[in-house]
């Protein structure tokens, strides 16, 4: 999976729990609660999304690494990986 794919498919899964990130341009260095209207449920909602969808398993102390756009690709690209 390329990084363009998983970005769009990271924001394919933000978008079926914000449907608000479909109508923005996610800034992606920013957080997404800085951005969108969520909450600790949607953050954990997504993550667990991304794990299910991806097959990456994302332990609980590594969920900040997904608070923002470029850095859930990042992370998720490195798992993908190795």
């Amino acid at each position: 999976m390329t990084e363009t794919e998983l970005r769009e498919r990271l924001l394919a899964i933000l978008g079926g729990i914000a449907p608000e990130a479909r109508e923005i341009d996610i800034d992606p260095e920013q957080s997404f609660r800085d951005q969108l209207d969520i909450d600790s449920m949607d953050f954990l909602n997504f993550v667990t999304a991304v794990h299910k969808q991806l097959g990456v398993p994302i332990p609980e102390l590594d969920y900040p690494r997904l608070a923002s756009l470029s850095g859930a690709v990042h992370y998720v690209l490195a798992k993908l990986a190795g």
